[in-house]
């Protein structure tokens, strides 16, 4: 199919990580098996947030160091698409640039892989924990205070191999990448959302694409899954108001029953000994207004006295 309002061959940036090159060929396959006539290739593209390794996100710019120059070479046309997991993009697109598509999320839970097969609360007293993430940090603070927090970067494999060179007791991760990269048999416990709420996005594949390209959009259309699309949109409509990434502490967490959409959110303070929560309930034809109200309620109850207080940091 070709025509002004169909196209032939499309390009996807990705980042280099396993993780990223597994989430693009999956969409490459998806796309070629619904369109038999369209070639998709993949151009690797290293980022900002892949050659920092040594210092926190958070100090050297948050999120939008993943996502930066993929969206350049997708402006100057050398790209056509991005695949992103959608807790490592801004919740801001360039102008010409929007979120097209969202594919039916992956397990949004986090996971505790532990080098002795202990569950959270067998972990002995001052264990050491593995975390790059202040969500994580603040709601495990919150859960067992007596444990030892290890801050953490690199992609997956660089995190199950510090497990043992850093004589870390136990790491926390997305159950999504260890699922999609086959490694769900190193998954010691799945630590259920009332203990640790999900991060914006946590387990969503996204696709970014140029808005006014026609062409493309046609070709990317059928891979979208409208619940997993607006429960995104709830969370990151919540993000927005805190003005947050996923390098604070903030989580939230959008299902969908019939034509309601459930929402909780979460701000701690990076100690965990504050934590504020709130839920919300609403339709799903409105997602971006609940997570919106949602915020609004959390800040009245003082979570922006909190991220004051981390921004600071």
């Amino acid at each position: 199919m070709s025509g002004p309002f169909f196209t032939n061959k499309l390009t996807i940036g990705t980042r280099g990580s396993p993780l990223a090159l597994w989430q693009a060929h999956w969409i490459k396959s998806q796309l070629e098996s619904i369109h038999g006539d369209l070639t998709v290739d993949l151009v690797k593209i290293k980022t900002s947030g892949d050659k920092i390794q040594d210092v926190p996100l958070a100090k050297v710019g948050g999120k939008g160091l993943f996502t930066k120059e993929i969206e350049e070479s997708m402006l100057r046309f050398e790209t056509d698409i991005a695949v992103h997991s959608m807790k490592d993009v801004p919740v801001q697109f360039p102008p010409s640039l929007t979120l097209s598509v969202v594919t039916e999320r992956e397990d949004p839970r986090d996971v505790l892989v532990s080098r002795n097969g202990l569950k959270l609360d067998d972990l002995p007293k001052g264990a050491k924990v593995g975390t790059g993430s202040f969500r994580r940090t603040t709601q495990l603070l919150h859960y067992r205070s007596d444990l030892e927090v290890v801050p953490m970067r690199g992609n997956l494999e660089t995190r199950l191999k510090k497990l043992e060179s850093e004589g870390l007791d136990a790491i926390i991760l997305a159950a999504a990448g260890l699922i999609r990269l086959g490694m769900a048999d190193r998954i010691t416990e799945f630590i259920e959302p009332d203990i640790m709420l999900p991060g914006g996005g946590q387990g969503a594949v996204g696709i970014e694409s140029r808005k006014e390209d026609l062409p493309i959009m046609n070709r990317i259309f059928p891979l979208d899954h409208e619940e997993s699309h607006q429960a995104l949109e709830a969370e990151r409509g919540f993000l927005t108001r805190l003005e947050g990434g996923c390098q604070v502490p903030i989580g939230v967490y959008a299902t969908i029953e019939g034509e309601t959409l459930h929402l909780r959110g979460l701000v701690g303070s990076l100690d965990g000994k504050q934590i504020l929560k709130a839920e919300r309930k609403g339709s799903v034809e409105d997602p971006e207004d609940i997570g919106f109200q949602l915020a609004g309620e959390i800040l009245e109850m003082g979570a922006d006295k909190i991220l004051k207080e981390v921004y600071g940091n």
